[in-house]
């Protein structure tokens, strides 16, 4: 069963009953990121999303991993591009006890002057760690090659001087104008009576003072730039972006089953012929990310530097390949059920379910609808995946990120 509530001050819930199981995932959505701050806030978002475990009034940061481990409930959250999520996972006979201490971190964190100082140092690793992680700085310059320095094309962890320059203020002003009744959804998965969810949602969210809430308008300007980092390591990485459909275009499930084909798993275009059959890469994939007004198909590997010219022509090959003659038949059908067993799978998980039901609820203010999703990959035809390939690949348009030991970039050919 599936509960939905607007409280008076405009905090959303949605609650999604899954009876027989012993747990449940509870989760708090914002609908802010990198995507909505401005040159000196660039990383903000996730900042403040690491202050948020960083003590209360009554919980000192320890007191409240602690008072989580006590109850056997696990904590964590992430921040995306427009979304930040906090989140616990407890049996549900613990549900009201864990609500209660991720609402207590969420809404009463008092950002210390002294955490702040450490945290600091925390995400500075953190930013090197990133650094040092030549794969995640690749798909994050290609995200820039793609979008420029705003919105999507922001680095969620912000510039390491941004973060040394954060103030409390700063801080607590951010988080009055993004962290709005209006823009907060609240989300429950799992074996949780729908009263009692209610109940929680209104005893702790209930009291937040309701605000005008203003959306930052966000201009969205596909670049397709080449950017290129030479560095002494082992490997070489590159990838490929395309501009892509928003998350709630037409062909939103056919680009999937397209993206399955392509680079989705160990059956596709790019696994078989640039690892399986010629053995440059041990990494080789592509995935697709939506968003409100665009998305980004991204084509990605990792090789030897030697070969990287050499890799490059064979994932350029393939996607050249891929453009003119489309899919098979027997392709499409496999693809198409991968794309739908995903979503099956999906329906299992409790960790799954709170955030697909809680983003369709924040960014579409709608229920997320199980059965017109199957229904729509179900009505999939081959026509529609090879009018997907034509959308997704323009090679005119594409974007390029390498990184690694290199004299120079790698290119699409």
């Amino acid at each position: 069963m599936i509960r939905v509530k607007t409280l008076a001050n405009g905090v959303r819930l949605i609650v999604k009953q899954m009876e027989g199981l012993l747990s449940v995932t509870m989760g708090v959505l914002v609908g802010t990121g990198a995507a909505y701050e401005t040159d000196e806030e660039e990383g903000i978002s996730h900042f403040i999303e690491h202050m948020l475990f960083k003590g209360t009034d009554r919980f000192t940061a320890f007191q409240l991993s602690d008072a989580f481990d006590a109850i056997g409930a696990q904590v964590n959250a992430f921040t995306g591009k427009d979304m930040t999520c906090y989140y616990a996972k407890a049996t549900s006979d613990r549900a009201e006890e864990a609500f209660g201490l991720l609402s207590e971190l969420f809404l009463r964190s008092t950002f210390p002057e002294e955490e702040i100082a450490r945290e600091k140092g925390v995400v500075l690793e953190e930013i090197n760690m990133d650094e040092d992680s030549p794969e995640d700085l690749c798909l994050d310059m290609l995200a820039r090659a793609a979008f420029g320095r705003e919105n999507y094309g922001r680095n969620i962890l912000g510039p390491a001087e941004n973060v040394k320059n954060f103030t409390r203020e700063q801080l607590f002003a951010y988080k009055a104008e993004r962290y709005c009744p209006q823009n907060i959804v609240v989300s429950f998965a799992g074996n949780i009576d729908l009263s009692l969810a209610e109940e929680l949602t209104e005893r702790e969210f209930g009291g937040l003072v309701p605000t005008a809430f203003a959306e930052r308008p966000k201009t969205v300007l596909w670049q397709g730039d080449k950017l290129f980092r030479n560095k002494p390591i082992e490997q070489a990485h590159f990838a490929f972006g395309f501009p892509s459909v928003p998350r709630d275009g037409a062909m939103f499930a056919a680009t999937q089953v397209m993206n399955m084909v392509l680079g989705g798993g160990m059956s596709s275009r790019l696994f078989k012929r640039v690892r399986e059959e010629l053995g440059l890469a041990y990494s080789v994939y592509s995935y697709s990310s939506h968003y409100a007004e665009t998305g980004l198909l991204t084509v990605y590997a990792g090789v030897n530097p030697q070969k990287a010219e050499q890799a490059a022509e064979a994932v350029s090959e393939v996607l050249h390949v891929f453009r003119k003659e489309g899919v098979t038949q027997e392709e499409f059908l496999r693809g198409r059920e991968q794309v739908k067993s995903g979503s099956i799978f999906a329906q299992e998980n409790t960790s799954s379910q709170m955030l697909l039901y809680g983003k369709q609820m924040l960014y579409r203010g709608e229920i997320y609808d199980f059965e017109k999703r199957m229904a729509e990959i179900s009505a999939l035809t081959r026509e529609d995946v090879a009018a997907a390939i034509e959308q997704n690949l323009d090679f005119e348009r594409a974007c390029t990120a390498s990184v690694g030991n290199l004299k120079t970039a790698v290119s699409l050919s």
